[in-house]
């Protein structure tokens, strides 16, 4: 298993990272899939834009694209793009805080992978049910103490 967060034409430092891989791992797992190699790429609204003209041939913007990669079943491996810009935004005009715009996007592009739809309206919100419910997850994993790397818990006489 390997996740991967790359940026083009923007930057972004994304905290807790290997927190973040762990709950994506669990999330995939919670449906049934395991990870192989998955590449979220952080970019800029123009380059999503220019990639959602050329692969898929639509002229408008958006917050995510999601490419399955994946060959083997069970098994998810894809590249998912993420539009900082429209994260921001959605985040405004949703009243909502980046990083909870941006970890609900990210586990959108996953949950696609994991083949949940958003094309009808029970579609849509069955796909914001399980969002909601990853990113209650992820809070959750986020609020828990890390034991450093190179020490050992354990019962202290």
């Amino acid at each position: 298993m390997a996740i991967h967060f790359f940026e083009e034409e923007t930057t972004l430092k994304l905290n807790n990272s290997r927190k973040v891989k762990l709950w994506l791992k669990e999330l995939a797992m919670a449906h049934g899939y395991k990870l192989g190699n998955l590449n979220y790429i952080f970019c800029s609204d123009n380059y999503l834009y220019q990639i959602n003209i050329q692969y898929l041939n639509h002229h408008t913007h958006t917050d995510i694209i999601t490419f399955d990669q994946s060959d083997q079943p069970g098994i998810i491996e894809g590249d998912i793009y993420v539009s900082i810009d429209r994260i921001k935004e959605n985040a405004k005009e949703w009243e909502t805080s980046f990083e909870k715009e941006l970890f609900r996007v990210i586990s959108h592009g996953l949950l696609h992978l994991c083949g949940f739809s958003d094309k009808s309206e029970i579609d849509k919100a069955e796909m914001r049910n399980q969002e909601n419910l990853a990113l209650e997850k992820l809070k959750s994993q986020l609020n828990q103490a890390t034991v450093p790397r190179g020490t050992v818990e354990g019962n202290k006489k």
